[in-house]
């Protein structure tokens, strides 16, 4: 028997006529990238976002067509996530960081029809341009005034919406229809395309609203550092609208000093990014001997949390909620919000909580399986690879003709976990980053949240270097904090000092500057290549002055080898 409810379908534009219905008056600041601060309200977005809807179909853009975006958080792009996907078009959001060729491959391979574009980005537009296959108009995201000359024809937005009327009649179509784009990052091999429907992006937004995901009320002010290119900046521009609460886009000012000025003029209450932009800042206001005066809570997530962010944070009256995802999941996958109470105990016990990834949104499923493919309990001990399904987890890759899923219709994240009897996460490392050392496994994001955790130390990373007796041996590389006087050897120790032997780095690395990738990350590729002929200190001609923990891969106990991911199971130091 089947229920004798609507068949009504879950549609983006519902998110966008609520907002207009019940928060018509709430506020979108953004700092402009022609200078000066942009500020109304969502009725008066809800205008525009008609305009740029007439104006797109006045250009030919019509349902399935493909439309670009590379542009900085704004309340323009902010307009085009909504008009683009709600006359039944696909807004792809283009990641400049991507650079040149990969840009060029994710356009072509998109086929986009329009590119929209931040001035910033001209120039990357203009050398792109003659390679653009299917690109037909270029739109320039300013007004008529601040449109630079240009080698291409390219009109600006403020002059396209001009004149349009400001109201819209929206069509209805089925709810899988194609809404958003976004690629990966192609840290191995070309991005990949994912393709969001309403539905997915919909029951997305509804779950990060909860009290027990993202956790922003309505009298949050929140601050999307996170890319709007980058994952539809974790949902916010929905989630937020959904929840009526103050958007203020930060545009191209993400260094610390612009952020902390932007947070403070606004009254910021919530504010998301990855971990690199919330170290950035933390150094700035020390350094300057500043704090927040609204500031409440930041959601990281993009790569694991360090536990200086935690702490650093803390001092200021901030409390740091992680989360995980990809942009395979739409892209939140878990958070791990506090339990009653939680902040009434010591910073050290909060700690072990706060670095783990969380527990499972609403419609998501996590599993994590063995080398072999055996399905591990989740116990927090036995550590496999991750593996996850939902409504909003894609189930193939655009274009791409290769089956990504298991037989049993499962995606597999890459990671490499534990989940705990209570459905909590933790993210050990990313599978192709672990290193195996004498058999066993070494997980790299242990020892780069020991570094991090070194007052000297701006950014580490650790990468495997061959070893002819033990298959791999950790190196650890560090970026200093500008202005630090800090002996490498020290560091190492400090390090050694938190982790047990078989996890000590066998040597270290100053670098003036870890390279990161276009979300965030570090670049590990990058750094193997950079480090390519960088050869271990004991197997050096007449060995080496680092102490090497090569010989403790034979204190695991034998007994707890069951995966192939024993690291979380060790004897103590």
């Amino acid at each position: 028997m089947q229920g004798l409810m609507m068949d009504y379908p879950l549609l983006i534009k519902g998110i966008m006529q609520h907002a207009l219905r019940t928060f018509p008056e709430q506020e979108v600041v953004t700092r402009l990238v022609e200078g000066g601060i942009h500020r109304y309200t969502y009725a008066d977005s809800y205008k525009r976002m008609c305009q740029a809807a007439h104006a797109l179909q006045d250009m030919g853009v019509k349902k399935g067509d493909r439309v670009a975006v590379m542009g900085w958080n704004t309340h323009r792009q902010l307009e085009l996530y909504y008009a683009i996907s709600c006359i039944g078009a696909i807004c792809h959001t283009i990641n400049p960081r991507l650079g040149p060729e990969n840009a060029n491959y994710v356009i072509n391979h998109a086929g986009d029809s329009v590119l929209f574009y931040d001035t910033t980005f001209q120039p990357l537009v203009e050398a792109l341009a003659p390679g653009l296959k299917t690109v037909k108009k270029y739109i320039v995201l300013t007004d008529a005034a601040n449109n630079p000359k240009s080698k291409i024809k390219a009109e600006a937005y403020e002059e396209m919406i001009a004149g349009k009327p400001e109201a819209f009649d929206w069509p209805d179509f089925d709810e899988n229809t194609a809404s958003a784009m976004c690629y990966t990052s192609g840290t191995t091999g070309k991005p990949k395309g994912v393709l969001y429907s309403h539905r997915s992006t919909v029951i997305q937004a509804m779950v990060t609203s909860l009290p027990t995901s993202f956790g922003a009320e309505l009298s949050d002010v929140v601050l999307p550092v996170v890319p709007m290119f980058h994952v539809n900046a974790w949902n916010v521009p929905y989630s937020a609208l959904m929840g009526g609460m103050k958007l203020v886009f930060p545009g191209p000012g993400l260094d610390g000093a612009s952020l902390y000025e932007l947070m403070e003029a606004e009254k910021v209450t919530y504010a998301l990014g990855v971990p690199t932009v919330w170290l950035n800042l933390l150094n700035y206001i020390e350094g300057e001997g500043k704090t927040f005066s609204s500031l409440k809570y930041s959601l990281i997530g993009g790569s694991a949390l360090p536990e200086k962010i935690i702490r650093g944070y803390d001092k200021h009256g901030v409390r740091c909620r992680q989360g995980w995802g990809m942009t395979e999941m739409s892209p939140t996958g878990t958070t791990n919000f506090e339990p009653v109470g939680f902040y009434d105990q010591p910073i050290d016990e909060r700690i072990p909580y706060q670095l783990k990834q969380g527990k499972a949104l609403p419609y998501v499923d996590m599993r994590i399986v063995s080398d072999e493919g055996k399905i591990l309990p989740h116990d927090g001990s036995e550590s496999g690879h991750l593996q996850v399904r939902g409504p909003s987890v894609l189930k193939a890759y655009y274009n791409h003709d290769k089956d990504i899923l298991t037989p049993d219709g499962w995606f597999d994240t890459g990671d490499v976990a534990t989940i705990d009897e209570t459905g909590m996460l933790l993210i050990t490392d990313r599978a192709k980053d672990v290193i195996k050392s004498g058999g066993e496994w070494i997980s790299t994001i242990d020892i780069e949240n020991a570094a991090l955790s070194h007052e000297a130390v701006a950014q580490a990373a650790v990468i495997g270097m061959p070893h002819p007796k033990w298959d791999e041996r950790p190196l650890l590389i560090v970026e200093l904090v500008p202005g630090a006087d800090a002996d490498p050897q020290q560091i190492l120790q400090f390090v050694k000092d938190q982790l047990s032997k078989i996890s000590w780095p066998d040597d270290i690395q100053v670098v003036d500057e870890i390279p990161l990738g276009a979300t965030g990350k570090v670049l590990k590729t990058k750094l193997r290549e950079m480090f390519k002929d960088y050869v271990l200190p004991d197997l050096r001609e007449g060995g080496g002055t680092t102490t090497s923990a090569s010989a403790a891969v034979t204190e695991v106990e034998p007994d707890k080898k069951k995966s192939g991911f024993p690291f979380l199971r060790r004897k103590g130091k």
